[in-house]
C-alpha cells in the first residue's frame, strides 16, 4: 500500500482549518485545535481572531504556542489581558468558536477529559482536567471538537462530563442553565467530520475524510451513529495547505509529529 504524504494530525489540522470562518473570533485549546486554528489563519481565514484562555488576543506569533499560556500567546498581540478578562468575552457573547479536544465523547457530544474509570477518586486515570474547556463549551456559541476516533474514545456514556456538549438530549442545556442556541457544532477526526442532527441533537456523520468507508467510521463508534442522508467526501491536504503547516505552523514539529508514527 503507498504510504500517504500526510500524517493523520495533518489531515485533521487541515481539513478542521477550512471550517474556520474568517473574521470570527475563536478559542483554540492546547495541540491540535491550536494547530488548526494558526493554519486557518495562513490559509483560509487571514482575520480569524484567536484569543487565548491565559490573557493573550489575536497576537502574531512566529510559531506554534506550546500551550495556552506560552509567551507567544502575547507576541505582538492587541491585547495582553488575563484570565478573567478572556473568560468574560465569553460571557458576552463575543466567541463564535470554542475548538476543544478530549478523551471521550458521547453521542451527545458531551466531552470527558477529567478522569478514566467508574470511581473518580480511584480512576484508572487521571487526565489533566478541565482547564478552561467547561467555560468554552458552556459559552461560545459553537463548539468544535477534534480528537482521535477509536472505540474506545468515541463511547456510549462518557466517564465523566468535563465540558457540556448536549448532556441527555434536546432541551437539557437550557434545563442546566446554559445560554440557548450554543453548543456542540462540528468534530472532527481521523476518519470524518460529524454534526449534530438538529432536533435528537445526536452526533452524525457528515462526511468521509479520504481513503476512509462508512464502514470503518461505524465500526470505529462505540454507540449508534446517526448517517446524514448525503454523506461527503472531503478532499486531500493540498501541496499549500500542508507546506504552511509543517514550514510556517509548526516547523519544530511539536504537535505533527504525534502522528509521524500511525501509518
Amino acid at each position: 500500500m503507498e504510504k500517504k504524504r500526510y500524517n493523520p494530525i495533518e489531515l485533521m489540522a487541515v481539513v478542521a482549518s477550512r471550517h474556520l470562518e474568517d473574521g470570527k473570533l475563536i478559542f483554540a485549546g492546547t495541540g491540535i485545535p491550536m494547530l488548526a486554528a494558526a493554519l486557518a489563519q495562513k490559509i483560509h481565514s487571514p482575520n480569524l481572531v484567536l484569543v487565548f484562555e491565559a490573557g493573550g488576543i489575536s497576537p502574531k506569533a512566529s510559531m506554534l504556542p506550546l500551550s495556552v499560556a506560552d509567551s507567544r500567546t502575547t507576541y505582538r498581540a492587541i491585547s495582553c489581558a488575563n484570565m478573567p478578562e478572556a473568560m468574560e468575552m465569553l460571557q458576552k457573547g463575543l466567541v463564535t468558536y470554542a475548538f476543544l479536544g478530549g478523551a471521550q465523547i458521547d453521542r451527545y457530544g458531551n466531552l470527558n477529559s477529567t478522569m478514566i474509570g467508574d470511581d473518580y477518586l480511584n480512576p484508572r486515570t487521571r487526565l489533566p482536567g478541565s482547564g478552561g474547556a467547561n467555560e468554552l463549551g458552556s459559552l461560545a456559541w459553537k463548539t468544535l471538537i477534534i480528537m482521535n476516533h477509536s472505540r474506545r474514545r468515541f463511547v456510549e456514556k462518557v466517564d465523566f462530563i468535563t465540558t457540556p456538549g448536549y448532556l441527555d438530549g434536546p432541551g437539557a442545556r437550557e434545563r442546566a442553565g446554559l445560554p440557548p442556541g450554543n453548543g456542540p457544532h462540528l468534530v472532527f477526526t481521523e476518519l470524518g467530520i460529524f454534526d449534530f442532527e438538529e432536533k435528537s441533537k445526536r452526533m452524525r456523520l457528515k462526511s468521509l475524510l479520504p481513503g476512509v468507508s462508512l464502514e470503518k467510521v461505524i465500526a470505529e463508534t462505540g454507540f449508534e451513529l446517526l448517517i446524514s442522508d448525503h454523506v461527503g467526501r472531503e478532499e486531500e491536504p493540498t501541496q499549500e495547505e500542508l507546506r504552511a503547516l509543517r514550514e510556517d505552523v509548526d516547523p519544530w514539529r511539536v504537535v505533527l509529529s504525534r502522528g509521524d508514527n500511525s501509518h
